[in-house]
């Protein structure tokens, strides 16, 4: 696909749904990315734009979003999050993984403040867990599909005007979407699940080398 226009959250978060998968940054697929499909004008700007968008497409319900293609932030419609949830736990809801030792320790311990909390500020999980090596964590949960990116909380001036970073506030999927909806593949092949979701993004970027895709979603 060539020449998208994303010029606010509502195209964004349409064209997130029509693919099925659209990450953040550019990536190993040309035109393939919130970054590339984007205009230039509207980054970094005194108005909203790509950054300020994240918080409001993941509030409407349409799209997970959080660090699922190589670890870098990848929006996901809810038709596909089933089989990317179904293929990367490969039949382990996280209990079960835990069961088998197939969890590192400090994964469980986040996972569970945030399992716990129904959604939770980044900040606050560090609070509780004071490890430098944290966002590797929440990277992988995320990579495991464990947990997702609920919202972007900003800090607020005075004034009630907001500011600065948003900060990433985590919720697993399951108390975002429904554990009825993230398990609905669980009786699909993984391997199945896989290539519905390679066929998915080649179906709009035909001309991309098949084996592209798949290191891509591996």
């Amino acid at each position: 696909m060539r020449n998208f226009d994303i010029t606010s959250a509502e195209t964004l978060d349409g064209y997130a749904r029509k693919i099925g998968f659209l990450p953040f940054f550019k990536n190993s697929i040309r035109g393939f990315s919130v970054e590339e499909m984007c205009p230039p004008s509207l980054w970094f700007t005194d108005k909203p734009g790509p950054w300020e968008w994240k918080g409001p497409v993941i509030r409407k319900g349409n799209c997970a979003y959080g660090k699922f293609f190589k670890n870098k932030a990848v929006y996901v419609s809810l038709e596909m999050l089933p089989h990317l949830c179904n293929y990367r736990r490969d039949g382990y809801d996280f209990d079960a993984r835990c069961d088998d030792g197939l969890v590192f320790y400090r994964d469980k311990d986040v996972y569970d403040i945030i399992a716990q909390s129904g959604g939770i500020i980044s900040k606050d999980v560090r609070q509780k867990i004071n490890d430098k090596d944290i966002d590797k964590y929440f990277t992988r949960l995320q990579m495991r599909t464990y947990i997702v990116t609920a919202d972007f909380v900003y800090e607020k001036s005075k004034d009630g005007q907001t500011y600065g970073w948003g900060v990433a506030k985590y919720a697993t999927p399951e108390s975002l979407y429904g554990a009825e909806l993230i398990r609905s593949q669980y009786k699909t092949k993984p391997s199945e699940s896989f290539e519905i979701m390679v066929e998915r993004i080649l179906k709009y970027f035909p001309e991309t080398d098949r084996q592209t895709v798949i290191k891509l979603i591996k």
